[in-house]
């Protein structure tokens, strides 16, 4: 199968549910993905969408999490404080890692560093943990993360996911067909056959 035909997992460091994806990720397609950091932020913009973690629904859907984590065998959600935070400079990051082909290692790092660590990615020091962790130099990470490039990067993928149909994550698309929800593997995955 050819890089531009495999299906594309869109995620964003800050959402607990791309983090369940992106554990079983592998597991559960029949083809390794494509790994695409965006900014859920930036869908929101031009879909005004907010997340429901700072509506009724937060000790629910916290608990959900908690709940699917076990299930699927992962390590206890310990909740980064506060949360949800500022991802800007964890998504830069996860953007400069896919600049060196680390982009799964990175992302993995990150989101247990956030949700199995209960360390807050909106703090630099947490992110540079995460990339040393996939032997990302720390000092290369911060140059990065402030490249007009990267940023620059980060938004055109956020738009190109938009542009596909991708209103949420974790978002995998297969062919034309988006599945958004950590709940819809499976049936992205008997989508590719």
């Amino acid at each position: 199968m050819a890089q531009d035909e495999r299906p594309t997992f869109y995620f964003d460091l800050g959402s607990p549910y791309a983090w369940l994806a992106a554990e079983r990720i592998h597991g559960t397609l029949p083809v390794t993905p494509v790994w695409q950091p965006i900014l859920l932020g930036g869908i929101w913009q031009q879909t005004g969408g907010r997340s429901w973690a700072t509506t009724e629904r937060r000790t629910e859907g916290m608990r959900e999490i908690e709940q699917r984590a076990e299930r699927y065998g992962l390590l206890p959600v310990k909740w980064p404080d506060p949360w949800p935070g500022n991802g800007l400079y964890a998504m830069r990051a996860a953007i400069f890692a896919q600049q060196a082909g680390r982009t799964v290692a990175f992302a993995l790092a990150a989101f247990r560093q956030a949700f199995a660590g209960g360390k807050d990615l909106s703090d630099v020091d947490n992110v540079l943990i995460a990339a040393a962790a996939c032997e990302l130099h720390p000092n290369a990470v911060l140059k990065g993360i402030a490249m007009q490039s990267t940023k620059d990067r980060l938004r055109a993928a956020t738009q190109e996911a938009y542009d596909r149909g991708v209103r949420g994550v974790p978002s995998v698309i297969v062919g034309d067909e988006v599945f958004w929800g950590d709940d819809r593997l499976e049936e992205a995955a008997a989508a590719l056959g």
